[in-house]
């Protein structure tokens, strides 16, 4: 008896997009990521910006329900489209994306990946889901009818890939534009028909996806598959994907500030961490862990190292050996009574995108007495996890690149 080898399936998209004279107004952050002041800003000024859409009741602040909302947003898409803000292209294609932050550049593709592929674990996933997040993510992409904040994914590196695409790259790229966090995106349109089958075939032959960002949406969107009634809509049997070689993420950690020491005193609680780590006081030195299995410390004005003993570094699975379970395991949860890592109001996260100072910064100013920061994780751990079938702690890994809301929209 022979078994069919099942492999990734990638698919081209006619994606609408923003017209090349306006692409650097419609696009947005997340909603999520602007401040109130920020978000009003951009709504009272930029009559362009696509906030308008992902918010279209921001001068009618009445309450309404989830799908009157969300049919409210599909409603300002329809109208994006009558003004020729956004344009639906004429033909299916891939889009190569090329993002240069201060710090990095990323470079990945635009395409629909199947929904087929996730529910057979071709696209594997590391983080757990909140059932309710999803259900209002299905729910909103149901009643707006689009999709534009592609689920981040990485695949094995590929030198004819990486080739091809900076073939593709030395031409002139349909947009060119700055943003005002000083990015600068790039966008190419592939729409030869041979130049698509020839990265279908490639991907073909690939074994996994890596989720990287974007559980929620990918779980939602395998939701709103099962739910369609309409065999003839392809377009929900797929999930608008952002495909980036693994050596191409930049992942960052999570540190954690937490507002007391469970009623123990500095020195014991001192004490008990002495059990399981090597302790050195740093004093005022701003200390960063340098490796895996080490951790800094702030706690009453001075940093530490801690570093765990060599006799606890024996793991049973990829899991146990993450510096998140490690410090949950050894510290929160058995010191600190913090079981609930998502839940739990004594503490806080921070991206490591801040500087270390920041930890400091938050606990002198008395809000948390005692702050963890961490080595951030890397893909091999992620694909550990993913291949093994474990969820990561919650707040593990911050990962970019970040995709701007506007950019590419997928018609559902």
């Amino acid at each position: 008896m022979t078994f069919d080898i099942i492999m990734a399936k990638i698919v081209p998209f006619k994606a609408v997009r923003p017209t090349r004279d306006k692409v650097c107004l419609v696009t947005c952050r997340s909603y999520d990521e602007y401040s109130a002041a920020e978000l009003a800003a951009q709504l009272d000024f930029n009559p362009l910006s696509f906030l308008h859409i992902l918010k279209p009741a921001y001068t009618n602040q009445e309450t309404v329900s989830f799908e009157k909302r969300y049919r409210q947003v599909h409603q300002k898409y329809q109208e994006f489209k009558n003004e020729i803000i956004l344009v639906k292209d004429k033909k299916p294609a891939i889009y190569i994306h090329k993002i240069i932050t201060k710090t990095h550049s990323f470079t990945g593709l635009i395409v629909g990946t199947s929904v087929e592929d996730y529910r057979n674990n071709i696209i594997k996933k590391h983080e757990d889901i909140l059932a309710f997040r999803v259900k209002l993510l299905k729910d909103y992409m149901k009643y707006s009818e689009f999709n534009t904040e592609p689920v981040l994914m990485t695949y094995p590196d590929n030198k004819t890939i990486e080739n091809w695409i900076f073939n593709c790259t030395q031409k002139l790229a349909d947009f060119e534009f700055s943003t005002t966090e000083k990015e600068i995106h790039y966008l190419w349109k592939i729409e030869d028909s041979l130049e698509i089958d020839w990265l279908q075939n490639i991907f073909a032959k690939t074994e996994s996806l890596y989720i990287a960002d974007g559980h929620h949406r990918t779980e939602a969107l395998k939701l709103l598959s099962e739910e369609n009634e309409n065999p003839e809509n392809a377009a929900k049997d797929y999930i608008l994907s952002y495909l980036i070689s693994e050596n191409n993420v930049k992942i960052y950690e999570f540190n954690r500030l937490i507002k007391d020491l469970n009623g123990y005193s500095k020195e014991d609680f001192i004490k008990e961490l002495n059990k399981n780590f090597i302790i050195e006081n740093k004093h005022q030195q701003p200390f960063k862990p340098a490796e895996k299995h080490q951790f800094g410390m702030y706690l009453d004005n001075e940093f530490y190292s801690l570093i765990l003993r060599k006799e606890n570094a024996f793991f049973n699975t990829a899991l146990d050996s993450l510096d998140t379970q490690i410090l949950y395991k050894k510290v929160l949860l058995p010191l600190l009574a913090i079981k609930d890592l998502r839940n739990d109001e004594r503490i806080e996260y921070v991206s490591g995108k801040q500087s270390v100072l920041e930890v400091k910064h938050k606990i002198d100013q008395g809000e948390f007495e005692i702050g963890f920061i961490l080595f951030p994780s890397n893909i091999g751990e992620i694909k550990a996890l993913a291949d093994a079938h474990l969820i990561m702690p919650p707040k593990s890994t911050y990962i970019e690149p970040k995709f701007r809301s506007g950019l590419v929209i997928y018609e559902l």
